[in-house]
């Protein structure tokens, strides 16, 4: 029998694990894997979660919780190519949640993914590893990072990947990425035009969208737009533009078109091929509104350049946007009104839009969007700018109402160039006298008091274009206007400033207004931007000119003189010099006053309290022929004051503009503006004998009437009628008028004068001449600080001077008035001295005399001799 033999089995290794299967039912456990060291297990537990989280948002967030993210971060740079596939699969999934976001921006996970866009990767790392860069790039931080970590050449690369996923993500990425400026100065440089239009050519139209819209931005720069052209990329836009299956990418190639067309070669080269006239055909012919939308804005762009403008102008664009205006969407109508305003800087399309763009704009501002308010608004006040024919017809599409009701609009633009279009009709009488009639003055009080400097130096402006009618300061005064008006004096704006001197210029047109713009501090705000060489305009000076001339008593307190156009008139007095930083007081403030030792106040006023009126308009000349004017003509002659003043508003609002034409022009104009009707001597000769006449009718009309306009429903507080000065006017006016010469004249109102004050004071008597005591008995008298002058009997220099120039004022005898020192005062007159023996008929230039009203009266000194010089300081 054979031996049997035994085999014995070999056992395994004892150190090796046998494979084992492990079923998974909690996430937690796969994110436990990705610690394993073994690559299969790995890439298993990296599907598990690229399919737990693509369920949905909430599975991502549990994975961060989990504490996934910083592991998964390490396997996408896995020597493993599926270990590696499959953790970036799992970023692409997960970076759409934005807490992800924020850890991988923490990490620095950019430049690992950028590192899986290299060309030997796998197609499938690619998709998701430009799809996790996508999502990332929709933050600034990321888009920082992505940018300085070298993206963008790898991203652009893969914009020709044969994977349209690929290319989606990339393109994506890309237009994320060039909404940053730097961004779009590199993608340029990386010559990223070509490929962009390739994928125009896609069968996706979801890459061709995103191909259009990364068009749309880096053709805002020119320097890409001819890269653009020079690719014929305007051919690809308009082949898309003509064809009707592209429908839904319309709306971006128009937007990248418009772009291209602000280059005037670029406009000159689709002119040339045909392309502009199909891009218009496609205007009038679509129905889409974004289509419609964008085209207006291509328009747009195109007509901010002069030559463009005047291409478009050829084929007849005007046409085209005024159908546009009609249609129904807002969208439409804000981009169509913006193309009207840059189209109107071509004069020949503003004259195009006005008969039937602008009844359509008008009836915009009644829109309910704020914004298309505003469009139409902005359109209005460019078509209307140096055009009388549209404002005409913006008046006569009714559009007066609407336009100050858009004074009151929510946006600060709208408001603006609402002010904007009344101002240039204010131009035309019958625009601005309907316009008044509707309370502009009224409505401009809320965009004064805006914080918006366009808003507030646009009111002012508006302000000084119809502050020249004397209804519209009394509007505006009691409306309580003038106190914003003033403080916009102090805004730091230079042409807010500017504006608010010149509408404070107009508005000081009457007494009231002057009165109560300097008792709420113009006077000193203006004082004050005049001693600042930053702020200091020919405005500003003008404005305190101004506000000095109709406030006169002011004037003659804080400078210490009258010109011969300052006309004195009822209600004037003389308080002495008010030192800088003290109020000055009114009359009636100073008349209630308990007696004090100080100074007298003088005052003028030959007007019964029982007739006095409100003073709506004082006129530059005073003199007795006009003091006798009948109602109507005094009416007829504050319109011409009117008329007078908005012409020269017409010749200064171009001024406005230009602060360097405003130096050049305004020191010519700035005396007519503060003078008036300044009055020539020899008309005064010619006026004396009619003047004369006229005394003998009624002298007590020589003062009745002295203001422009009156308003009999208000009166104001005046003191006591001087009828002694009244007295003292119509025996000058009997005696002095009917001399044949001003030389004569003046000699005998000084002799008149100094009669009427205790004659002629020999100079070493001076000092017994006891006219304090006597002013003092006065004012014990009256139980009153304020004198009328005509009480004045024992009168010195300054008494003497006021008179002098009150009588002078009243009969047309033109002078001035001076305050000295040590209670000096004179008067100075221009005369012409007779013609040399030998030449008859030469006429000689005229001389500046002081009057001497005290030692001798009526002798006359030439300014600047010693004797003049010793009567003023001696």
């Amino acid at each position: 029998m054979g031996k049997k033999v035994k085999k014995e089995v070999e056992s395994p290794p004892k150190d090796v694990f046998d494979p084992l299967l492990i079923e998974s039912k909690t996430a937690a456990t796969a994110v436990l894997m990705l610690s394993s060291p073994e690559e299969e297990v790995l890439a298993k537990a990296c599907d598990a979660i690229y399919k737990f989280a693509s369920k949905g948002d909430e599975n991502k967030v549990t994975l961060l919780g989990l504490g996934a993210v910083e592991p998964l971060y390490k396997l996408i740079s896995h020597e493993d190519p599926v270990v590696r596939r499959n953790a970036v699969m799992v970023f692409g999934i997960m970076a759409s949640n934005h807490d992800v976001r924020k850890l991988l921006r923490e990490l620095d996970v950019t430049n690992s993914l950028i590192s899986r866009l290299a060309p030997e990767e796998d197609v499938v790392i690619h998709e998701f590893a430009t799809l996790c860069l996508a999502h990332m790039a929709a933050e600034y931080t990321s888009k920082v990072q992505i940018f300085e970590h070298g993206g963008l050449e790898p991203l652009i690369r893969l914009l020709g990947s044969p994977d349209p996923d690929v290319k989606k993500n990339s393109v994506e990425c890309i237009y994320l990425l060039v909404q940053d400026f730097q961004s779009r100065a590199a993608v340029r440089e990386l010559n990223v035009i070509p490929p962009l239009l390739e994928l125009l050519k896609s069968e996706y139209p979801v890459i061709q969208l995103l191909a259009l819209k990364t068009l749309e931005v880096i053709s805002n720069d020119r320097e890409t737009r001819i890269i653009l052209t020079e690719h014929q990329g305007l051919d690809y836009l308009l082949k898309i533009l003509e064809t009707k299956e592209f429908s839904d990418l319309h709306v971006e190639a128009l937007a990248v078109v418009g772009n291209c067309l602000e280059d005037v070669d670029t406009m000159q080269s689709i002119q040339r091929t045909g392309g502009l006239k199909k891009l218009l055909s496609f205007i009038g012919v679509s129905a889409v509104p974004d289509v419609q939308k964008n085209a207006a804005k291509a328009i747009a762009k195109a007509a901010y350049d002069s030559d463009n403008r005047k291409i478009l102008n050829e084929y007849e664009v005007e046409k085209c946007l005024i159908n546009l205006l009609g249609n129904d969407d807002d969208g439409v109508k804000v981009a169509t009104s913006q193309a009207i305003s840059a189209m109107c800087e071509n004069l020949a399309s503003k004259r195009a839009f006005g008969p039937q763009g602008i009844p359509q704009l008008v009836q915009l501002l009644s829109s309910d969007n704020e914004e298309v308010k505003e469009a139409a608004v902005i359109a209005l006040a460019n078509l209307t700018a140096a055009s009388p024919s549209n404002a005409s017809t913006v008046a006569e599409a009714e559009g007066i109402e609407p336009l100050i009701n858009t004074l009151s609009a929510q946006r600060d633009g709208a408001v603006a160039n609402a002010a904007t279009v009344l101002t240039n009709m204010a131009t035309q009488e019958p625009f601005r006298l309907n316009i008044l009639s509707h309370g502009i003055m009224s409505a401009l009080v809320g965009p004064l008091r805006s914080t918006n400097s366009q808003v507030q130096s646009k009111a002012a402006f508006t302000v000084a274009a119809f502050g020249c009618d004397a209804d519209a300061r009394t509007e505006l005064r009691n409306a309580s206007g003038l106190e914003p008006l003033v403080e916009l004096l102090r805004s730091k704006n230079e042409e807010v400033r500017r504006n608010a001197c010149w509408a404070v210029t107009v508005c000081s047109s009457d007494e009231l207004t002057a009165v109560e713009l300097c008792r709420l501090g113009a006077l000193e705000i203006l004082e004050e931007i005049n001693l600042s060489t930053g702020h200091k305009n020919n405005f500003s000076e003008g404005a305190l000119e101004k506000l000095l001339d109709n406030n006169l008593s002011q004037k003659y307190s804080r400078m210490g003189y009258l010109s011969s156009s300052n006309i004195i008139t009822d209600g004037f007095y003389d308080c002495g010099q008010v030192q800088p930083g003290v109020k000055f007081l009114s009359l009636e403030e100073l008349s209630k006053q308990e007696l004090t030792d100080r100074r007298a106040v003088i005052f003028i006023n030959v007007k019964p309290q029982n007739i006095v009126p409100v003073v709506e308009e004082k006129p530059q000349d005073t003199s007795y022929e006009q003091t006798n004017l009948s109602s109507s003509s005094l009416r007829r002659g504050s319109r011409e004051k009117a008329r007078e003043n908005l012409n020269m508003f017409c010749d200064l609002s171009s001024l406005m503009a230009s602060p360097v034409e405003e130096k050049q022009e305004l020191s010519g104009r700035r005396s007519s503006l503060n003078k008036g009707s300044t009055r020539e001597k020899g008309l005064r000769k010619g006026k004396g004998k009619k003047e004369e006449e006229k005394v003998k009718e009624d002298d007590v009309q020589i003062t009745s009437e002295v203001h422009d306009e009156v308003n009999l429903e208000n009166s104001c507080w005046l003191p006591p009628a001087d009828f002694v000065l009244l007295d003292y006017i119509n025996d000058a006016s009997k005696t002095i008028l009917p001399l044949t010469t001003t030389w004569k004249q003046v000699v005998a109102l000084a002799q008149f004068v100094a009669d009427k004050m205790g004659g002629p004071i020999q100079r070493d008597k001076l000092h017994d001449f006891s006219w304090e005591l006597h002013i003092s008995e006065i004012e014990f008298e009256l139980k009153c600080n304020a004198v009328p002058i005509g009480k004045v009997k024992k009168g010195t220099f300054y008494h003497r001077a006021l008179l002098f120039k009150v009588i002078a004022d009243r009969i047309g005898i033109s002078c001035s008035l001076v305050r000295g020192e040590y209670n000096r005062a004179w008067n100075e007159v221009k005369l012409v001295d007779d013609s040399p023996q030998g030449i008859p008929g030469l006429l000689l230039p005229p001389q500046e005399y002081i009057v001497d009203l005290m030692f001798d009266p009526g002798y006359l000194m030439k300014q600047g001799s010693a004797e003049a010089d010793r009567y003023k300081c001696i």
